[in-house]
């Protein structure tokens, strides 16, 4: 279409030309040259428009053609669209089927545990009534031996029935004479109670003398109490005085011999090497034995138990 446009113009252009040149040069006669190229371009024209029919005729055919493939497009289109529906739907029920899936398996193994626990159970419940069965047979026997001693205890309940029906008669018996017993001891208790009001007086007046009796013999006793805890803490003390004395006589006779035998020249020696004086050293000399001090302390203690003891007795008794 563009090469025919051209050529249009271009013979356009030229019929210009040569009308402008025929009006001036109206006498000259056209160029060969001219004539050659009006001929060429007319040739053109037509060789062009051949073409253009025949493109014409592929382009509609080509029309057609497009219209056929976009109408096939649509449709494939179309289906691309169920298509992706048809996916989208499957992908969909796929994920549920995996969902479901996982859950299954989890509920098989849930189910698996279970069934494991439930032969367990079976398993014990078997153990179980294998031994009920044969506790039930114990049972049994049990029952056999039951039945057997109820027979028993039945002959023995008639027997005791009839005993019963004897004793009840007797019974009777004893409590008509319950009765006579009864009324007699009524008159018993109405002279016993008389009895005992005179011996009430008797006893009231008794316990008044009892009790003067025992406020003076009350007043003796803490007078005795005294009279013990006094005369056992005066021991004590004299005990303890005597003590000290026998231990004051020993040690006098003890150092008085010491003294004699060293003289008064070897008092003064023995204070000068210890650098003490001699007042000093019969002190030392005159000091008592450690096992002498323990066996006071003992004494002491000893002396001590004897008071708590014989404080406590007047106490106690």
């Amino acid at each position: 279409q563009q090469e025919k446009e051209d050529l249009q113009g271009k013979l356009k252009f030229r019929e210009h030309m040569s009308q402008t040149a025929g009006k001036s040069e109206a006498t000259a006669a056209p160029s060969k040259n001219s004539d050659l190229e009006m001929k060429q371009l007319q040739c053109k024209l037509k060789n062009s428009n051949n073409e253009i029919s025949k493109q014409s005729t592929t382009i509609k055919s080509l029309k057609n053609e497009v219209l056929e493939k976009e109408v096939r497009v649509r449709e494939l289109q179309a289906k691309i669209s169920r298509l992706e529906r048809d996916l989208s739907m499957k992908r969909h029920l796929i994920e549920d089927l995996r969902s479901r899936l996982k859950t299954n398996q989890e509920n098989e193994k849930t189910s698996n545990e279970t069934l494991e626990n439930l032969e367990r159970k079976v398993k014990a419940l078997a153990e179980d009534c294998s031994n009920k069965k044969s506790s039930i047979d114990s049972l049994k026997q049990r029952l056999n031996i039951a039945t057997k001693e109820k027979s028993q205890y039945e002959q023995m309940y008639q027997k005791a029935k009839d005993e019963l029906e004897k004793k009840n008669l007797k019974l009777n018996d004893l409590e008509g004479k319950m009765i006579a017993t009864e009324y007699a001891m009524t008159e018993l208790e109405a002279a016993a109670s008389q009895q005992l009001h005179g011996l009430a007086k008797q006893t009231g007046q008794a316990l008044e003398t009892i009790q003067k009796k025992l406020l003076l013999t009350s007043d003796k006793v803490e007078e005795f109490m005294t009279f013990v805890k006094a005369l056992t803490r005066e021991l004590q003390q004299s005990i303890q005085e005597l003590r000290t004395k026998i231990k004051q006589a020993k040690k006098m006779g003890e150092v008085r011999p010491c003294k004699k035998g060293l003289s008064q020249e070897s008092v003064q020696l023995a204070a000068s090497i210890l650098n003490v004086s001699t007042t000093d050293l019969e002190e030392i000399l005159e000091v008592e034995d450690d096992e002498e001090t323990a066996k006071t302390k003992m004494e002491f203690e000893k002396d001590k138990e004897w008071l708590q003891y014989i404080q406590k007795l007047p106490e106690a008794q």
